[in-house]
């Protein structure tokens, strides 16, 4: 997540001709990445659209839903936090070996797949009480998510795979194929949901219940979703194989360096271990409403996981397009600063990430909260009622979308200096936190867990970065919290304004009746948001010229010469 140059230095320096300096460089790559993480949410859009037209408003939604989170989770939990933050500092340091990192990589690859092999396999054997332990299903709802688990559950080895190929490929400054990997993903997911809608009937017209749910419709809906997963990491091995590493199996650990990694990946380990057995109880608090709705009927005015997950996607896409881009570019680069032991160079990368990230996660925050009906309303299957449980939890959500991209952002400071003890103490702190107010969720009623939920999420953002800040300061000084903080008051001035313009054209449409026109269907749910969306965008660039807002330039001028013809560059 480094940045190699600050915006604050007013000169660069001199380069031979035709070498772009290194900020450039991770400009267009942070561009490229940028562009392609828009395609994939765009897409990503796309399919929560078609999901919610097929089984959005039902109990099968959620337990769908319930069951499609464990892979990832199982993942994260034994493997995640190593794959994505650990290994890209010892490759890079592999790199500089004669073989090129060879050798490193191989032994990192074969052990790799191997272990993720036997995780699957170990998974899916387990797959009932994994489900019993993991979910409040029960029953003939219970059935159902197993079932989907066998579909399902087989993504942890292929979400491993994509994790080790793509770190390969980004600590070797390949970043553009993991960025446009999902891209793929999202297009064959898209492609069996449309078969499932024109087999099988959308939720408006069929009513999708456990007792009439069919194994053929599990083959549709998980079976394209898992086959998107394993599209996703192959198409990797092409990039992969274009390095020129010559990688082979090597079965043998010694001399290769997997030792430093092992005991950097302990602590990291242990960080996603805390952290992901706490979301296995929240998903388990989030699956007690579904035990309140009918297995024989198709609504329910009770929100479930599928209305958390979707307001979810929402509110951290502006971190995912934005945060989560400049932060896998440029952390390559902060490692390498922290070799040199380059602390200025650190604090000064990392004053200019917090700011740049800012411009776009404070407007989008309030633009969620803005937006969120007519947002809820492009994942409800065009039920009305489907559409507000996910416009309320939106709004909870999106209060700390830009609390959640500036503490991801401190973290990754910790691992590029390969201190992955920090982190793990920050996290039992979080843990703590967000598993008593989860647990305070679970004992409202049944209407309300989700939104309480959300209430939870939102409190464990907005507190992660004051604890975070208070270790980073202790090890790394002053990264400029006033000019970071004086940053975001502007970028918030200019949001509220953004904020009351939108909300005044948002009346227009009828967002403050319950029969206004954005509630009337998808169609008309994308109208408003473009419109409004329009509006506060320009108003918000208009308020930030006038507060002189430098960063706002450093956050379009990458994009705008990564879109523009090359002709015109």
């Amino acid at each position: 997540m480094s940045y190699v140059q600050p915006v604050n230095i007013p000169a660069k320096p001199s380069r031979p001709p035709g070498r772009p300096p290194a900020t450039d460089q991770a400009a267009r790559s942070s561009a490229a990445m940028a562009v392609g993480t828009l395609a994939s949410r765009i897409l990503g859009f796309i399919k929560g659209i078609l999901l919610g037209i097929a089984v959005a408003g039902t109990a099968v939604a959620d337990i769908f839903e319930g069951a499609n989170n464990l892979p990832n989770l199982i993942f994260l939990l034994v493997a995640g936090g190593v794959f994505n933050a650990v290994l890209i500092p010892q490759i890079v340091k592999a790199s500089k070996q004669p073989d090129k990192g060879t050798d490193f990589v191989s032994s990192l690859l074969t052990m790799g797949i191997t272990g993720l092999l036997g995780l699957t396999a170990l998974v899916l054997v387990l797959v009932v009480p994994i489900m019993t332990v993991s979910t409040a299903f029960t029953g003939q709802q219970l059935q159902l998510a197993i079932t989907f688990g066998m579909f399902l559950l087989p993504q942890i080895f292929f979400y491993g795979l994509y994790s080790l190929l793509g770190q390969v490929l980004n600590a070797h400054n390949a970043f553009k194929a993991y960025a446009w990997a999902p891209v793929v993903n999202n297009v064959v997911a898209i492609g069996g949901l449309l078969v499932f809608i024109t087999v099988a009937g959308r939720t408006s017209t069929t009513a999708h219940t456990v007792d009439n749910w069919t194994t053929g419709q599990s083959w549709m809906l998980a079976g394209s979703a898992t086959l998107g997963i394993v599209v996703q990491s192959v198409v990797l091995l092409v990039p992969v194989k274009r390095l020129g590493l010559n990688l082979r199996p090597r079965f043998g650990w010694r001399g290769t360096g997997l030792g430093a990694t092992a005991r950097i990946a302990g602590w990291t380990m242990a960080t996603m271990v805390i952290g992901n057995l706490s979301f296995i109880v929240i998903l388990m608090i989030a699956t007690i409403p579904t035990g309140s709705k009918s297995d024989s009927s198709a609504d329910s005015a009770i929100p479930g996981l599928y209305a958390l997950n979707r307001a979810t996607e929402l509110y951290i896409m502006p971190h995912s397009i934005i945060a989560l881009s400049i932060a896998t570019v440029m952390f390559t680069a902060m490692a390498r600063a922290a070799a040199r032991h380059d602390s200025s160079g650190l604090r000064g990368s990392l004053s200019n990430a917090l700011r740049t990230t800012g411009v776009a996660t404070v407007f989008a925050s309030v633009a969620l909260i803005v937006l969120s009906g007519p947002l809820g309303m492009l994942f409800s299957g065009n039920k009305e009622f489907a559409g507000r449980q996910v416009a309320i939890t939106l709004a909870i959500l999106a209060i700390g979308a830009p609390f959640y991209s500036i503490n991801f952002i401190l973290n990754r400071v910790f691992y590029a200096q390969e201190n992955a003890k920090t982190p793990f103490i920050i996290q039992c702190i979080m843990v703590a936190i967000g598993l008593g107010t989860a647990l305070a969720a679970a004992a409202l009623p049944a209407p309300l867990i989700i939104y309480g939920l959300a209430c939870s999420y939102t409190i464990s953002n907005v507190l992660g970065p004051l604890v975070s800040h208070q270790f980073l300061r202790a090890r790394l000084g002053d990264y400029g919290g006033g000019l970071i903080l004086r940053a975001h008051m502007r970028f918030l001035a200019a949001a509220l304004v953004a904020g009351a313009a939108g909300e005044v054209v948002l009346h227009l449409f009828g967002g403050s009746r319950p029969d206004g026109f954005m509630w009337h269907s998808i169609s008309a749910a994308v109208i408003t948001l473009a419109v409004v969306g329009l509006v506060m965008a320009g108003a918000y660039v208009l308020m930030l010229k006038v507060l002189r807002v430098g960063e706002l330039d450093a956050v379009l001028t990458p994009l705008t010469s990564r879109l523009r013809p090359s002709g015109r560059r």
